[in-house]
């Protein structure tokens, strides 16, 4: 029988470390998971020589950090610094500093940029009128960098410097703390063969930023300008039309539904490839309530432009993994609510990320809803959802009190009113009495106090006597 046990418990503790070391490779083997292997679990054919050297996903409306890897790495955008460009000219327009359909007068210098063979351009014919509208297209569809020139240019009167240190302002005010711009577009100053030349600014600098300040710019970008994606989403469009200089668009992010390597729900933002940056890509997608956006640098090199088909493959995998597990809804009601066996009372509704098929874990503190995710913010500056509360117990506390005291100011007032009657009618009486009052039949008779008067002063020092007692006590009634 001994024996019995004593294998019984054997077989026990074998069985338990064997659970627990399944679960434990099980977690390794995941946590070993890379974004190479993701991609190729996920069908696309890729290999090692591909690898982004840094890539992050966050979910846009909370900027909590989804998946990542290398982020902080510093590296070249490219052409996707042309969103700090952009931001700054919907700031520009958000201002009042003019609109959409403010046109810019073409210069000669323009049409010489737009003719550099080795940037990426639209046709600019000097002395035209280009709508802002348009350049703006031209720039995130494009990827065009004269238009983003004349942008910056129009942002800040022609002062090309200026806009670089604007720039530079903007990224520090955004809380992107490893961003450097030498230049608007994402092409060296140099190669515009001096038709660009921000005074002061390094002309051989490349722009230098990371994953997670891209993302930050992003972050920020689509909070503020939402209409941004409106920019970014035409796979094709004509600008200047119906005119002599209408000129069809091409976009080159093959994330786009209906492209080669087309995502559901993709809308956006912005490719950029160069000889030191390799091929880079800066994209955002939603579906349902749930938005993310997610940033893929370093995909091959310059010399193999098969990386710019496969940063999509890396992009679309992450995308996958990362809706796959979490979403973003509504988790409480505005109202009446139980958290953690408190009834509480919410101002508005209370959204957030969280992972499916899971149950959020929220915190009660400083008056203030959140939640435990276990997810990062991309930045310190911003801040996790959280949604202000009062305590339903305390709030009813809160009520009845002050419903006592309005009632007792009612009561007093009331008390006063009927106290200062009294003493009215007591007057009244007395008038009456002398008004009534008769004279002795007979000389040298006793005067005798009548019964109004009698009446009369009674009904005085009663309400005296109740006004005296509403002050050192309180209402009687």
């Amino acid at each position: 029988m001994k024996k019995r046990n004593v294998l019984l418990k054997i077989c026990s503790l074998i069985l338990t470390i064997s659970y627990f070391s399944g679960i434990f490779t099980a977690t390794s083997a995941y946590a070993q998971e890379d974004i190479l292997t993701i991609t190729q679990n996920a069908g696309y054919q890729t290999d090692e020589v591909y690898k982004p050297k840094a890539s992050i996903v966050i979910e846009a409306q909370t900027g909590q950090v989804l998946w990542e890897d290398n982020p902080d790495l510093k590296w070249n955008p490219a052409s996707i610094a042309k969103l700090m460009s952009v931001y700054l000219v919907f700031e520009a327009i958000d201002q009042g500093k003019f609109t959409l359909d403010t046109t810019i007068k073409a210069t000669d210098s323009d049409q010489a940029i737009s003719q550099i063979y080795e940037l990426s351009n639209n046709s600019i014919v000097s002395g035209v009128d280009y709508p802002v509208k348009d350049l703006l297209y031209a720039t995130l569809v494009q990827s065009s960098n004269v238009a983003t020139v004349m942008l910056a240019n129009l942002v800040t009167a022609n002062d090309e410097a200026k806009f670089i240190h604007m720039m530079n302002d903007k990224a520090k005010e955004l809380g992107m703390t490893n961003s450097t711009f030498y230049n608007c577009s994402g092409a060296e100053t140099g190669s515009f063969n001096g038709y660009y030349k921000p005074e002061g600014i390094d002309q051989n600098a490349d722009n230098v930023t990371t994953a997670r300040d891209l993302a930050i710019l992003s972050y920020h970008l689509l909070k503020n300008y939402p209409d941004t994606v409106s920019y970014t989403s035409p796979t094709q469009i004509t600008i200047m039309e119906n005119t002599p200089y209408a000129e069809v668009l091409e976009n080159h992010n093959y994330s786009l539904p209906g492209l080669a390597y087309g995502y559901e729900g993709a809308d956006g933002l912005k490719t950029g490839s160069s000889p030191t940056g390799g091929f880079n890509y800066a994209a955002t997608a939603k579906r349902e309530d749930t938005r993310l956006i997610e940033i893929v640098l370093g995909v091959g090199n310059w010399e193999d432009q098969e990386g710019e088909l496969q940063r999509h493959a890396f992009g679309n995998a992450i995308f996958d993994r990362a809706f796959a597990t979490y979403e973003y809804k509504k988790l409480l009601s505005k109202g009446n609510n139980t958290v953690n066996q408190e009834e509480i009372i919410l101002d508005q509704d209370f959204y957030g990320v969280i992972q499916r098929n899971t149950e959020p874990a929220f915190k009660l503190a400083a008056d203030n809803v959140t939640m435990d995710t276990g997810l990062a913010q991309v930045s310190p500056m911003i801040k996790a959802p959280s949604v202000s509360f009062k305590y339903a117990k305390k709030l009813k506390a809160l009520q009845n009190a002050t419903l006592l005291k309005n009632g007792s100011k009612k009561n007093g007032l009331s008390t006063f009113f009927v106290n200062g009657l009294l003493i009215i009618l007591g007057l009244l009486f007395a008038a009456l009495s002398k008004l009534l009052k008769k004279e002795p039949a007979v000389t040298g008779s006793t005067k005798r106090f009548s019964t109004l008067l009698i009446i009369g002063i009674l009904l005085i020092l009663v309400g005296i006597g109740l006004s005296v007692y509403t002050v050192l006590v309180g209402p009687w009634i």
